[in-house]
């Protein structure tokens, strides 16, 4: 839970879900199921809810939430698209430049890319959440 989130226990208050949409956008974080009413991002458990708003409703501008609600994610494309060009371009620019050594470079480079890009996510949301 972040420190913006509401927890709502379940046999407390049951949460009515009547408007709300179920939905696979935002991160789930162990949640059975997820919900969105507007910029309200409900996020369903077993014995609770986990309740927050987003300034940017996703499913009207995804980009702007990407943007404004999690740019950890951005971090983390940006820097594994970074990341994976500059390892593929210095392991080919280093090669016999064969076919051979141009398919083993962009192998590398999108493996890296996806190392790159997951550390970039991981330190952008720890940073993000203190």
């Amino acid at each position: 839970m972040t420190w913006d989130e509401i927890e709502i226990p379940k046999e407390l208050r049951p949460l009515m879900l009547e408007k709300a949409e179920e939905t696979l956008l935002g991160h789930k974080n162990g949640a059975s199921k997820q919900y969105r009413y507007g910029n309200l991002h409900i996020r369903e458990y077993g014995d609770k809810y986990l309740v927050h708003m987003d300034k940017v409703d996703p499913r009207k501008n995804p980009l702007e939430h990407l943007i404004f609600d999690a740019p950890e994610v951005l971090v983390g494309l940006a820097s594994g698209a970074f990341g994976g060009v500059k390892v593929a371009s210095h392991m080919y620019k280093n090669s016999k430049k064969t076919k051979k050594d141009k398919q083993v470079s962009i192998a590398v480079g999108l493996m890296s890319s996806l190392a790159i890009g997951y550390l970039g996510y991981r330190l952008a949301k720890k940073i993000k959440n203190g």
